[in-house]
C-alpha cells in the first residue's frame, strides 16, 4: 500500500468520538481547498504551457482519494501534507493547464471610496456634452425635475440588477453576470436579448465617439490653422459664444472663408463631414485589430482628467458670462424657451444612456471590499453622477447669453457653442480627442469579445473575422459622421433602445418572477414594476414621435 495512506487510516478502531469529530472538522476544512500542483511542476506562468506528467499523476491520486471518501466518513480525505497553505495553491484545469492563485481573500478588493469613483468614472461619458441640450429641449424647470427622477429610477433598476443573482436559490451565482441571470429565467432567448441590447449601447457609444472625434479633430486643426495663418482676420470677429447655425448663414463667415485660395483649399481638405471622418480610418482601423486591449486600458484615467477639466471650463465660462434666465412657463419667445416643453422625451433618452451602467455593475461591485455596503456605495455614486450632470447642464444653460442669442442655439455638443479660436476650449477638445482615441479600441475589443465569443466561442477566431467585423463598425461611424453628425439624437436613440431591455424591462421581469416563485409577489410590487416596463416602452417610442 502507498505510504501516503498511512496517516489516513486509524489503527485504533475504538478511539473516542470527540477525537473523531475534531478530526472530521479539521479534514472538512482541508477538503474545501483547490487542487495543488507543486511549483517545480509549473514551467511558466503562461497558460499555454502544459503541466508535467508528475503533476497530472498527483492530480489523479487526489481524485482517487476523493473516490474513497464516503458521505459519512471523512477520514479518507487527502492528507494534510498533500494540500498546501492557501498562498501556495494552484488551480488545475482539465485541459492540462495550471496557474497560481495570487493573493489571498480580499487582496484585490477596493475600499468604498475607490468603488464609488470607479462607478462615477465609468458612467461619465460623452453624454455629459449633451446634457445642456437635453435640458433646453425639455425646458429648464422640467429638465431639472426629469434629470432627478431619471437618476432615481435608473438607480433602483441598477439595484435590482445587482441583487438579481442572489435571488436564485440552491445555485452558486458568485461568478454570474446579468446575462447569466437572464438565461436562468428566460433561457437562451433571455441571454441573447441581454447580449444584443448590451451591444446596442456599446456600438452606439462607438458611433458617438467617431462623430465626436471627427468634430474635435476638425476644430483642433482649425484652431492651429487660424492661429498660425488667419489670426489677424479671425480674432476681431470672434465672440466668446457662437450660435453655429446663425454663424453658418452670416455674411461675416463667408467673407472670412473666401478671401484667398489657400483658405478655400484648407476648408476643402479639412471638412468636418466630408474628409475628417475618413482620415480617422487610417489611425483607428489598425488599432481595432490588436489581440489584446491591455495597452489602451492604461489610458482610461484620462476620462477622469477630461471630466474634471470640463467642470473647470464650465465654471470659468459661467463666471465670465453670468446668468441669463427668464421664466416663461408654457410659451417660448425670441430668446428664451418655455419651462415645460413637449420635447422632453429627448432628454429622457439621453439620460437613459447617461445613467447606464447596468451591464457591468455586478462586476464592479464584486471588487468592493465591504460587500455589505454595496447598496450605499452604489447610491452615493449615482448621487455624484447626478450632481455632476446637474452642475454642467444648469450652468451651461443658465450662462448662455440670451440676448443676443436664443437658448435654442445650445448645441447637442455644448463645446460647439464656443469658437475654434478659444484656447481653453481647444485644450478641452484636445484632451477629449486623445482620450477617445485611446478608449475607442477598448470599446471595439469589448464588442469583438461579445460578438465573436457568442458566435465562435473565441474572441479572436482569425484575422479575417476580426477585420471584417471592424470594417462594419468603422463604416457605421463614418456614415453617421458624414450624413447624420447629431450626437444628441444618436445618444437618445441608442440610450432608449438599450435602456428598454437592460434598464427597465429585464430587471423588472426578473424581480417579479423571482418574487412569484417564492410566493412573495404582491400587487403593489407587480403594479410598480409593470409601470417601469411601460415607462421603458414609452421612452423608446417618444424618441420617434417627439
Amino acid at each position: 500500500m502507498d505510504e501516503d495512506w498511512k496517516p489516513l487510516v486509524s489503527s485504533d478502531q475504538n478511539s473516542e468520538s470527540s477525537d473523531r469529530r475534531d478530526s472530521t472538522d479539521f479534514l472538512d476544512c482541508k477538503a474545501k481547498r483547490p487542487f495543488h500542483v507543486e511549483p517545480k511542476n509549473i514551467v511558466k506562468d503562461d497558460l499555454r504551457e502544459r503541466v508535467s506528467s508528475e503533476a497530472s499523476i498527483l492530480n489523479s491520486r487526489l481524485h482517487y482519494y476523493s473516490r474513497l471518501t464516503g458521505s459519512s466518513d471523512r477520514l479518507l480525505s487527502p492528507p494534510d501534507h498533500v494540500i498546501p497553505q492557501p498562498e501556495e495553491i494552484y488551480i488545475y484545469s482539465p485541459l492540462g493547464t495550471a496557474f497560481k492563485v495570487k493573493g489571498g481573500e480580499g487582496a484585490s478588493k477596493n475600499p468604498s471610496i475607490v468603488t464609488i469613483f470607479a462607478i462615477w468614472n465609468t458612467m461619465m461619458g460623452t453624454s455629459i456634452l449633451s446634457i445642456p441640450w437635453g435640458i433646453k429641449q425639455a425646458g429648464f424647470t422640467l429638465g431639472v425635475l426629469i434629470l432627478s427622477a431619471m437618476g432615481l429610477l435608473t438607480l433602483y433598476c441598477c439595484y435590482r440588477v445587482l441583487k438579481s443573482p442572489k435571488s436564485i436559490p440552491y445555485i452558486d451565482t458568485s461568478d454570474w453576470e446579468f446575462p447569466d441571470v437572464c438565461r436562468y429565467y428566460f433561457g437562451k432567448c433571455g441571454q441573447l436579448s441581454s447580449l444584443v441590447f448590451s451591444l446596442v449601447s456599446l456600438l452606439g457609444a462607438m458611433v458617438v465617439y467617431w462623430v465626436l472625434m471627427s468634430n474635435f479633430l476638425y476644430n483642433t486643426g482649425k484652431f492651429i490653422y487660424s492661429k498660425f495663418i488667419l489670426f489677424i482676420y479671425l480674432f476681431p470677429f470672434m465672440s466668446t459664444v457662437i450660435c453655429p447655425y446663425q454663424l453658418h448663414n452670416s455674411s461675416m463667415d463667408i467673407s472670412i472663408t473666401s478671401n484667398n485660395t489657400s483658405d478655400a483649399l484648407f476648408h476643402f481638405w479639412w471638412s468636418k463631414t466630408n474628409t475628417i471622418p475618413f482620415y480617422l480610418i487610417i489611425l483607428l482601423l489598425p488599432l481595432l485589430n490588436f489581440r489584446s486591449a491591455s495597452f489602451f486600458a492604461r489610458f482610461t484615467f484620462l476620462g477622469t482628467i477630461s471630466v474634471m477639466y470640463l467642470i473647470f471650463l464650465v465654471t470659468l465660462k459661467a463666471i465670465q458670462l453670468g446668468f441669463h434666465l427668464e421664466f416663461h412657463w408654457f410659451h417660448s419667445n425670441d430668446f428664451f424657451v418655455a419651462e415645460f416643453r413637449t420635447l422632453f422625451p429627448q432628454l429622457t433618452g439621453v439620460l437613459t444612456l447617461a445613467f447606464f451602467i447596468h451591464n457591468c455593475i455586478i462586476t464592479l461591485m464584486k471588487n468592493n471590499r465591504h460587500q455589505e455596503n454595496n447598496i450605499r456605495d452604489l447610491s452615493v455614486a449615482y448621487l455624484l453622477v447626478g450632481l455632476t450632470y446637474l452642475y454642467v447642464g444648469v450652468l451651461i444653460f443658465a450662462s448662455f447669453p440670451s440676448p443676443p442669442f436664443s437658448k435654442d442655439c445650445i448645441e447637442p455638443n455644448f463645446l460647439d457653442n464656443f469658437p475654434s479660436s478659444d484656447v481653453l476650449v481647444f485644450i478641452a477638445r484636445a484632451f477629449l480627442l486623445f482620450q477617445m482615441t485611446s478608449v475607442y479600441p477598448l470599446l471595439g475589443y469589448l464588442a469583438r469579445v461579445q460578438i465573436m465569443g457568442y458566435l465562435f466561442n473565441n474572441s479572436y477566431p482569425s484575422f479575417f473575422h476580426v477585420i471584417t467585423l471592424n470594417i462594419f463598425i468603422v463604416a457605421a461611424g463614418v456614415l453617421m459622421a458624414k450624413f447624420y453628425p447629431d450626437i444628441g439624437s444618436i445618444i437618445r436613440y441608442s440610450g432608449a433602445t438599450c435602456g428598454l431591455a437592460l434598464v427597465f424591462v429585464l430587471p423588472a421581469l426578473v424581480h417579479m418572477i423571482s418574487l412569484k416563485r417564492q410566493g412573495e409577489l404582491k400587487w403593489p410590487s407587480a403594479i410598480f414594476h409593470s409601470l417601469l416596463i411601460l415607462l421603458g416602452i414609452a421612452n423608446l417610442l417618444g424618441q420617434f414621435f417627439m
